[in-house]
């Protein structure tokens, strides 16, 4: 079926663990300001009297370090922060398939992940090399466990990757599939998953949904 279908948020306390890397992530930035901050004392205020008395070569090498410790952070925070204007740009409810697709796949599907999150979903990201085809895996309250696969398209979805996603579906022996793209899904795709275990997102379809979800909407 085309997924037209409602996401209900009960209650914020309902929502699940996030997982580990999610934690670590939201750790990072914590991580990097920590470090320039330290280093900021270090050269500032606590740099030890006996480096001055270093030989020339060495006391050389340290500059050349310490320059290079302190570029790297500085490239570090900007990728941070544009990673985060992005990420506030598609919190917005004004986000567009455009907006979604302009994404790399592999931040299409943490996307993606966190809107599973959002709906108190356990999620554990296994798009990579060998995934067989499955982005995501994600779980309910119910410990009723579904797998994901992301599509980051511009052309429809036709029933061939529909069909490849229920096979996925079986071999992973879980009770239901999702598929979700920033594309169109044909009509003869949505024929051949209807009455199947299967749903099926679309570009507008996700652009909706994110709209609902970013803006906080309890129904």
């Amino acid at each position: 079926m085309l997924a037209r279908f409602e996401w209900r948020i009960r209650h914020l306390d309902n929502l699940r663990s996030t997982g580990r890397s999610y934690q670590f992530r939201k750790f990072v930035p914590v991580l990097i300001g920590s470090m320039f901050l330290g280093w900021l004392i270090y050269h500032h205020i606590g740099r030890p009297a006996w480096i001055s008395e270093l030989p020339p070569f060495l006391s050389e090498l340290l500059n050349l370090f310490e320059s290079a410790s302190s570029l790297t952070l500085i490239l570090i925070s900007a990728i941070l922060i544009l990673r985060y204007d992005q990420r506030k740009k598609l919190t917005a409810e004004t986000v567009t398939t455009e907006d979604l697709y302009a994404l790399s796949p592999a931040a299409f599907e943490q996307y993606v992940a966190d809107l599973f999150r959002k709906k108190g979903y356990q999620v554990t990201l296994r798009g990579r090399s060998g995934d067989h085809g499955v982005d995501l895996e994600i779980e309910s309250f119910g410990n009723r466990r579904a797998i994901v696969q992301c599509k980051r398209y511009r052309n429809p979805i036709g029933p061939d990757i529909v069909r490849e996603l229920f096979g996925t579906m079986i071999h992973e022996g879980v009770q239901h599939a999702f598929l979700v793209t920033t594309a169109d899904i044909s009509p003869a795709a949505q024929d051949w998953a209807r009455n199947k275990p299967m749903t099926l997102i679309d570009g507008p379809a996700l652009v909706k949904i994110a709209g609902t979800l970013n803006a906080g909407e309890v129904n």
